[in-house]
């Protein structure tokens, strides 16, 4: 389901209680900042790098080869890791491509996921049932060795690693007063005012929030006429809370002083 959740402060108002007041403050003090980073789609593709990873170490542990009457044959083992990276690479995939914003499209999703691992467990040890169908799904055998598994966990480690890098040039940061936007190399700053932000929270996407808590913020500065959208960003409930206390912390610091 997509979730959107808006969150406004407003300076003026009733002013509140003295102790409500210095609870407040105290929250504002114990958190300065929120640095808000959008990350590019690439970062939901790290269970499929685990699984290299992972595949990578059962093959130099078990061998991805053995001879069989003079001939080398892939082992049981290179099979199935074979096959399971392959799955997992394919549901990764299937994450990056399309959005899953409800529950139910989720659970037809693995119903289906289910039903293909089921018939091509069934094809596998029983060639015969299903004709030419059940003969080409038992004749898919993929086998690979750890050189490839390592191989592309390395390719997917320097493009995390160029990532993680590149947004430390392009990032967002709520301070109890002002927003501020910093990129560029030489750390560029651009400033829009906090008070009377109004913030808004999407979950599109039931996979990339299971993944990394991901999710889309809106930002709404006041007197700026277009909105500030921050895609990816990792665990957003947490974000938005966050932003929300040391906003509020501004809003009652105002009051209690009318």
């Amino acid at each position: 389901m997509v979730e959107k959740q808006h969150s406004e402060i407003v300076v003026g108002g009733d002013p509140e209680s003295e102790s409500a007041a210095q609870e407040k403050e105290s929250s504002k003090d114990e958190l300065k900042s929120v640095f808000l980073i959008p990350y590019p789609k690439i970062v939901f593709l790290y269970p499929t790098y685990l699984a290299a990873i992972a595949a990578g170490i059962w093959m130099l542990i078990s061998g991805d080869h053995k001879l069989v009457d003079g001939e080398i044959v892939p082992t049981w083992a290179a099979h199935v890791a074979g096959m399971g990276f392959l799955l997992v690479l394919g549901l990764n995939l299937v994450v990056l491509s399309f959005d899953f914003p409800r529950t139910t499209s989720l659970t037809v999703f693995f119903f289906l996921v289910a039903v293909g691992v089921g018939l091509w467990m069934l094809a596998s040890t029983n060639p015969g049932l299903l004709g030419v169908v059940s003969e080409t799904i038992a004749a898919l055998n993929p086998v690979s060795n750890a050189t490839f598994y390592f191989s592309f966990a390395a390719i997917m480690t320097l493009i995390y690693v160029g990532v993680f890098v590149s947004v430390r040039f392009d990032y967002w940061e709520v301070r109890p007063n002002e927003l501020l936007h910093h990129h560029g190399v030489l750390s560029d700053l651009k400033r829009y005012s906090a008070p009377q932000l109004r913030i808004e929270k999407e979950i599109n996407d039931i996979f990339e929030y299971f993944l990394l808590g991901a999710g889309r913020l809106i930002l709404h500065p006041k007197n700026e006429n277009r909105s500030i959208v921050l895609d990816n960003v990792f665990f957003i409930n947490a974000k938005e809370r966050k932003i929300t206390r040391i906003l509020s912390a501004l809003s009652v610091r105002v009051n209690s002083g009318n």
